[in-house]
């Protein structure tokens, strides 16, 4: 989801700022765990490289990057690219890609993103591949998956996951929320004419439910999806919800059976104390634990967006929660 979605949720935030949420207030979060050095940050995507440090690729520049050799002080390494692929241009007239998304398999680094303009699902995925997954050492390998007006869903927000022998992604945003289209592994590109399942959305206009990360963890997959609005500073609602199914292509529900086509997802973390708006989340492995990485709006820094990490435990009867 873009740094930058506009107008219009600036002031979807604001009214939605004027809700109170019950449940929200009487639950209480885990802050994130400390970070040092460049912790500015929006929609971030982590893994621990081969190497045994971390980077770290986000929604700003020509997707941000940062290092880190400890995962407590992270470093401005630059930017994926140098300069933007040429057909970044024909989705966005700046060259600005959003919410992009990092894995590793068949000895490579895959790097998804998204490119589109506010307003519009005129949109693309495109993927890049690196031997290292270190900024400057990316070859954009092109798009992997477009929206047109036509469509009833927005091709952005990208999550990869390999289920059942196939490789797939979870994307979607406004337009009816979160989706999911198989992959061909060798290409990284969706399979022509591969069907789109709808995993997630809200019952109500704008239907704000993106950035969705699919995990498996025992018999489940889990997704987990950032609900309301970013972007506005302290005036973002953003808050992480999940829902879980025993199959890849769903149907996802929350704890108490609410279908996630419906609205529904568990709260797992919202706004408290300074820590505002959390969300444009993903989940790497670090020695063996699942780590969220999100970003949220400090409050006590008027609003800007920052690195949030904590490791994912899980309960009794399967369900993830925070340390």
């Amino acid at each position: 989801m873009t740094i930058r979605r506009g107008l219009a949720g600036a002031v979807l935030a604001a009214a939605l700022a004027l809700l109170p949420n019950a449940a929200q207030a009487a639950q209480s979060y885990p802050d994130p765990q400390p970070i040092t050095g460049q912790q500015i940050i929006h929609d971030p995507t982590v893994i621990r490289l081969k190497s045994g440090s971390y980077v770290a690729y986000s929604t700003g520049g020509v997707i941000g990057a940062r290092t880190s050799k400890d995962r407590v002080q992270w470093d401005d390494a630059g930017n994926a690219f140098a300069t933007p692929p040429s057909w970044w241009y024909d989705y966005n007239s700046t060259g600005d890609p959003w919410a992009p998304d990092l894995s590793y398999r068949d000895g490579r680094y895959w790097l998804y993103y998204a490119v589109s303009s506010w307003g519009t699902n005129h949109s693309a995925i495109g993927v890049a591949t690196s031997p290292t997954g270190l900024p400057g050492t990316w070859t954009d390998q092109g798009k992997a998956f477009t929206s047109e007006t036509t469509d009833a869903w927005n091709a952005i927000d990208p999550a990869l996951i390999t289920a059942d022998g196939k490789l797939w992604m979870a994307f979607g945003s406004y337009w009816t929320g979160i989706r999911l289209v198989e992959l061909n592994p060798t290409t990284g590109k969706a399979i022509p004419g591969a069907t789109v399942a709808h995993l997630a959305t809200r019952p109500d206009a704008p239907y704000a439910v993106e950035g969705a990360y699919v995990l498996k963890h025992g018999a489940y997959y889990y997704l987990f999806a950032s609900y309301d609005a970013c972007c506005a500073g302290v005036n973002s609602t953003y808050k992480i919800r999940v829902g879980r199914s025993t199959s890849i292509t769903g149907p996802y529900a929350d704890s108490t059976g609410k279908p996630m086509l419906a609205g529904g997802g568990d709260l797992l973390l919202a706004t408290h104390g300074r820590y505002i708006g959390p969300g444009g989340e993903s989940i790497f492995q670090d020695k063996g634990k699942d780590v969220l990485a999100y970003h949220y709006y400090d409050g006590d820094d008027n609003g800007t967006p920052k690195l949030g990490l904590n490791t994912l435990s899980w309960t009794n009867t399967g369900w993830p929660k925070l340390l």
